[in-house]
């Protein structure tokens, strides 16, 4: 089976997660299949490929699995390096990594997914509840749903505010001032276009086109510009779960360099049995392998599949990751 770009992403459509990566490969006008998920665990198709990592999206491109939006945006404009989206002067790449830490480690989105209005389906689903009390460590109860609201809309307000008084304050179209939406709007944009899609979720009197109309009108402009993007590009071929992993088994071993930096502050070594897991969200499943590529940004492991046991190369991002040797059963430290 031919799969356009060699991609295969592992979202379900909802995730404001994904929406980063199908933005960015819409405004790139880069094909690519899906293999489309249950947004509650278990997810069976990407425990397949040895992974335990149970975040979304989960993206492939050629033989390799990347874990995480920010590594796998970084692989995307590393592999497909013509008319990039990403930042070329100093300055702007400083710019657009802040708000990528801004929105993802700065606590943007995570006040922004406590104003999801309570009287949402999902909130009175158990299943989806249980789940993201799993994911996220705290309590997702209609009563706790409630009570860290005002708090959270306190935090957003000052957010929307921030973009309306500063980034966007002169009538720029772009948060770069250039001609196009740029990575650095899709690493600042996906919280706040998020919010705007989920009745009830912001009061008027407090966040509106009234009151940020430079936000609104950004927002409304980038959706347009995806609209006439996604146009341009054939619906994602879809796959299953078996499909997915079949064609990404088949192919040929990863060329990926496996250099591991020697003056890392954690002195591991290529070859060791190492487990990694983020430390922010999703830090019960952790993943083990041996380790085969150690930079500033990355980490690489190699884990088995579950049926073939062939060997796939799996990336992590270091932000917010924890990587720690796994000792042998009977030794001592």
């Amino acid at each position: 089976m031919s799969i356009p770009s060699d991609i295969i992403l592992y979202h379900y459509p909802f995730s404001p997660y994904a929406r980063r990566i199908t933005w960015y490969l819409a405004l790139r006008r880069i094909p690519y299949a899906q293999c489309l998920q249950p947004p509650t665990l278990p997810r069976p198709d990407i425990n397949a490929l040895g992974i335990s990592y149970r975040r979304i999206p989960v993206c492939s491109i050629g033989p390799d699995i990347y874990c995480d939006t920010r590594i796998i945006l970084s692989a995307l404009e590393s592999h497909f390096p013509n008319s990039p989206l990403a930042a070329s002067s100093p300055e702007h790449k400083a710019i657009e990594a802040l708000l990528s830490r801004w929105a993802i480690d700065g606590g943007v989105f995570a006040r922004a997914a406590q104003l999801i209005p309570p009287e949402m389906p999902l909130l009175k689903d158990s299943k989806f509840t249980k789940d993201r009390e799993q994911y996220t460590g705290r309590s997702w109860s209609a009563d706790n749903v409630k009570k860290m609201r005002p708090e959270a809309l306190a935090h957003i307000r000052l957010e929307f505010d921030f973009l309306e008084k500063g980034l966007l304050a002169d009538g720029r179209e772009w948060i770069l001032g250039t001609e196009n939406p740029m990575l650095a709007d899709v690493e600042a944009i996906w919280p706040f276009h998020w919010l705007t899609t989920l009745p009830s979720a912001l009061p008027p009197s407090l966040i509106s086109p009234t009151t940020h109309p430079h936000v609104f009108a950004w927002i409304t402009r980038f959706s347009a510009c995806i609209k006439s993007a996604s146009s341009t590009l054939s619906k994602p071929t879809s796959l299953t779960g078996s499909a997915a992993a079949q064609h990404i088994l088949s192919l040929p071993p990863s060329a990926f360099d496996t250099s591991v930096d020697a003056n890392d502050p954690l002195q591991l070594t290529q070859g060791q049995d190492v487990e990694i897991w983020p430390i922010d969200s999703g830090f019960s499943h952790k993943d083990r392998g041996k380790l085969v590529g150690l930079s500033l940004r990355e980490c690489v492991i190699s884990v088995k599949s579950q049926d073939s046991g062939k060997e796939v190369l799996v990336h992590f991002p270091r932000t917010n990751f924890r990587i720690r040797a796994l000792v042998a059963a009977g030794s001592s430290l």
